[in-house]
């Protein structure tokens, strides 16, 4: 819910700050970077205190972070108290699948990620809803309010029904934390989204040191890893097939997805002209579809496994980019609408079954550090979506626009926001149609 809400709040803020795109979106970036960068060590440290411990100090954080982001009075402000959401969100993305595996057989494992995407649409559908109302009515500020009675709520619930987790361990506390590995990732991941976000043509000298040092991370990362006997990142699992290709589909998924969601409501607000509330009503579409296809999907995993599905899923998802290529100025909003419920469609069939695939091939051991992985998978592709968002837009609009920022937007540069948005979704349906041959390389497993 907090994920879908701050999208369509974006404009505003910007508004609200006087700032530019690549400045706001930090709003989402270091949500997503420190998420990113951070899962697997929750995943290790669940291993370690208890799968519940973690998930509930979780929720608790992340609470305290909603109410910091609604006080805060600068763009700074906002992104640190972003920050400390995004710590909280971590341990609990962190934790959540490897519960579910704990409590589920592996039969129907694929039926209880698709429970899990119903939730996850539900808090999807609702968000845009709430965030245009509350904007409309009030400011950006209310919806960051929002998620606080949701999450105190669950935290409570928690501590009655996650009792059980709390005290379950795989690791003994006396093996050493892998604190190398985890500084490498950081900085490694930290460098791409900073790569990813120098829009300026005269930092010819600083993009040349950040590329350095991005291949020293990446080494580093390897090295260290190799010669950890219980590393934070544990490059031995990616000898599996289908696990890494289920781990770099997920990536592509969601970067795909994010891509869209950054864009869209800067179309509907700039060039259709909707109010904030009715950009809500809209971008449901995508959570929508997601709702109906996701129990489906999980059903459909535990019967026919997952290679016909994923690669499926993406198919679609980059039909509805190609089609998202022809909206225009003269589009309306229901034209949009059926085109993101496409694209919902598309990753709904994609996801229950790709993340069934990851958690049902590991043993005990790796089922901690591996929910992780996933979910990082998953977030660094939100976070190469949103970079790819604002790096591909950005520099296409300020080329054909003679320079102008998107800050600077006004209904005489309609067209080339027109071309910049068709040339980044066109290079986005590309990646997913990839992201599709890559997955139907994929080895079928066993369902059973």
């Amino acid at each position: 819910m907090d994920s879908s809400m701050i999208n369509v709040a974006l404009p505003s803020i910007m508004r609200s700050f006087g700032t530019g795109l690549p400045q706001t979106e930090w709003v989402v970036q270091v949500y997503l970077l420190t998420i990113t960068a951070s899962l697997l060590f929750w995943g290790r440290v669940a291993d370690r205190l208890g799968l519940g411990l973690v998930y509930l100090l979780g929720m608790l954080i992340f609470s305290i972070g909603s109410i910091a982001c609604y006080l805060s009075a600068t763009l700074l402000e906002l992104i640190f108290f972003r920050f400390i959401q995004a710590i909280g969100a971590s341990m609990m993305m962190a934790t959540g699948p490897a519960i579910i595996k704990t409590i589920f057989p592996l039969n129907q494992l694929g039926k209880a990620l698709g429970l899990v995407g119903v939730a996850t649409s539900i808090g999807l559908m609702s968000g845009p809803v709430i965030s245009g109302v509350l904007i409309h009515n009030y400011s950006w500020r209310e919806i960051f309010l929002v998620t606080v009675p949701v999450s105190l709520a669950g935290t409570v619930a928690g501590v009655l029904f996650l009792k059980p987790f709390s005290e379950k361990r795989v690791f003994r506390s006396g093996i050493p934390f892998d604190w190398g590995g985890l500084l490498c990732w950081t900085g490694f991941i930290t460098l791409v989204v900073l790569l990813s976000t120098n829009h300026s043509l005269e930092m010819d000298i600083v993009v040349f040191m950040e590329l350095l040092a991005l291949i020293l991370f990446l080494g580093l990362l390897v090295k260290v890893e190799l010669d950890q006997e219980y590393p934070l990142f544990p490059l031995a699992l990616f000898r599996n097939k289908s696990y890494s290709i289920a781990m770099f589909c997920a990536a592509l998924s969601f970067s795909v997805l994010f891509v869209v969601l950054i864009l869209m409501p800067f179309y509907l607000d700039y060039v259709i002209g909707l109010s904030t509330e009715n950009i809500g009503f809209v971008m449901m579409a995508v959570p929508i579809s997601v709702f109906i296809v996701s129990p489906l999907s999980g059903h459909l995993y535990d019967r026919i496994g997952a290679r016909f599905l994923t690669t499926a899923g993406l198919s679609i998802s980059a039909l509805s980019l190609f089609l998202l290529c022809f909206l225009s100025t003269e589009s309306g909003a229901m034209d949009v609408a059926w085109r993101l419920m496409l694209l919902g469609f598309g990753q709904a069939l994609f996801l229950s079954p790709n993340s069934a695939t990851v958690l049902k091939n590991v043993s005990r051991e790796h089922t901690g550090v591996s929910s992780g992985m996933l979910a990082t998978s998953r977030n660094l592709g939100m976070l190469l979506g949103v970079s790819l968002a604002g790096l591909l837009f950005a520099v296409i609009f300020s080329q054909v626009s003679g320079g102008v920022d998107l800050k600077e937007y006004s209904p005489d540069q309609v067209e080339n926001f027109m071309f910049a948005l068709k040339v980044t979704f066109t290079i986005t349906s590309v990646l997913s149609v990839l992201g599709a041959l890559l997955s139907a390389m994929r080895v079928e497993e066993s369902s059973g």
